[in-house]
This record gives C-alpha cells, sequence and structure tokens, in this order.
C-alpha cells in the first residue's frame, strides 16, 4: 500500500530515502482537504495565477489542464495540478457561491440535508431573485420555483419604491392564490414580506410568483424575492 484510502496521501515506504519529501506531500494534500473549501465548482479552466493550496471541484466540459479530469477535484500544490476523486457524502464550503454542498457519488449538491447509502438526498435551496415590475395590476416574475419543489414560503424586500396607484400589494401564485405569500405589503424601500404556509405547498412544474397591486396598478419598481424549498434526490442504480 503505497496511499492512505480516502485523501490518497503517500505513505513513507519500509527503506525510503528523502522520507521528509513524502511525508511534506502528505501534509500539503492534507492540508488542502481537510475542513474542505471549494473555490469554485463551475470554472471551467485552470486559473492564470492560483493560490497555492487552492481545491476547485472539475465541472463537465473543463479543458486545458483539467481536461481529463472531469468530476475531480483540483489541487494547487507545489506550482502544479494534483487530483483527487471525493467519495460519496463528502463535504465542502463553495467560497463563490457562500455556502454548503455535499458529494452525492456522482455531483456536488447544494443545501443537502441528508443522503443515503445509495445518494437518494434530501436538499433545502433559497432561490432568490431581483424582480422589475412594470406596469399594470399584476405583474409574474421569470418561473422560479422549480418543478417537484416543496415550497416552505417565501419572503421579500422592496429595493426601490413601487410606483402606481396602488396603496400594497400581495404575492401569490396566478389563478391559485394571489396572496398565498402575503397581503398588505408597502410599496416604499425597505418594506418587506415573510409569508409561510401553514403546510409546505408542492408545485409539479415550473412556476412563478405575481405580485398585484392593491386598490389599483403597479408601475415600477424592484422587489428582491427568495423561495425557500425542498428537493428530493433519486437514488443511484
Amino acid at each position: 500500500m503505497s496511499s492512505t484510502t480516502n485523501f490518497g496521501l503517500p505513505l513513507v515506504q519500509a527503506a525510503q530515502a528523502q522520507k521528509h519529501v513524502t511525508v511534506n506531500e502528505a501534509l500539503i494534500r492534507l492540508d488542502a482537504l481537510a475542513q474542505l473549501t471549494l473555490a469554485s465548482r463551475t470554472v471551467m479552466a485552470p486559473p492564470a495565477t492560483p493560490l497555492e493550496g487552492a481545491v476547485y471541484a472539475v465541472p463537465t466540459g473543463a479543458v486545458g489542464a483539467w481536461a481529463e479530469a472531469e468530476g475531480r477535484l483540483a489541487l494547487f500544490i507545489g506550482g502544479g495540478w494534483d487530483f483527487v476523486d471525493p467519495r460519496l457524502g463528502w463535504r465542502a464550503w463553495v467560497a463563490d457561491e457562500g455556502g454548503p454542498v455535499r458529494y452525492d457519488g456522482d455531483d456536488w449538491i447544494g443545501g443537502m440535508g441528508s443522503l443515503s447509502a445509495n445518494a437518494a438526498s434530501m436538499s433545502f435551496h433559497v432561490l432568490e431573485i431581483d424582480h422589475v415590475l412594470g406596469t399594470g395590476t399584476s405583474s409574474d416574475t421569470a418561473q422560479v420555483i422549480p418543478s417537484h419543489a416543496m415550497v416552505f414560503g417565501v419572503t421579500g424586500l422592496v429595493l426601490s419604491p413601487i410606483g402606481g396607484t396602488a396603496t400594497s400589494w400581495r404575492l401569490g401564485i396566478a389563478g391559485v392564490s394571489d396572496d398565498r405569500y402575503g397581503s398588505g405589503v408597502g410599496l416604499e424601500a425597505g418594506a418587506w414580506l415573510k409569508g409561510l404556509t401553514a403546510q409546505p405547498v408542492t408545485y409539479y412544474s415550473d412556476t412563478a410568483l405575481t405580485l398585484t397591486g392593491e386598490g389599483g396598478d403597479l408601475d415600477g419598481g424592484v422587489v428582491r424575492l427568495a423561495v425557500h424549498l425542498a428537493e428530493l434526490g433519486l437514488p443511484s442504480p
């Protein structure tokens, strides 16, 4: 056995010369992988000036020195790239996303709360958008709620004042419940809502949120909306 099972740390061999080289290599790799922080999991090409000890999750379609390392971890050690295969259940913090991920045996999944032996998962996410309102009685967002997501609630903050003749606004789902996530929300910058449902609601197709004016029309303004939801992942074959 020349290396450890999990981190691939090189082991000192019997009667080996220059033992310190092997020991130092193992310590450097351990320093990079323990309490793992990924610089990114979406960067496609090795950065021109990577920091010593930086770790990247190599995505599909990677190029350059990472072209043959899709799905592996790229560690910049000693001025060059070293590669490690992640294992089921490994956890990491993704620096350029500001959030945790867990490896399900195939990919790094954000917000994962639980993971079975065969990679079935339950993940919790907050999907956030800044919605620019148009002119009219209501304004639909993009389809921010993904299909088969279980939504616990929606929070929101008015970033720039909402104009028009309305005296307030409500948030919901068009044709279902236009005030499901709040009503009587102010128009001024800083007005907020915290819309919770008594029971989580599951949506079976991609779904937009709808802002509706109360007492008149809406005309411009920006609202930041955050959907708090859970998603289920299938087990692997």
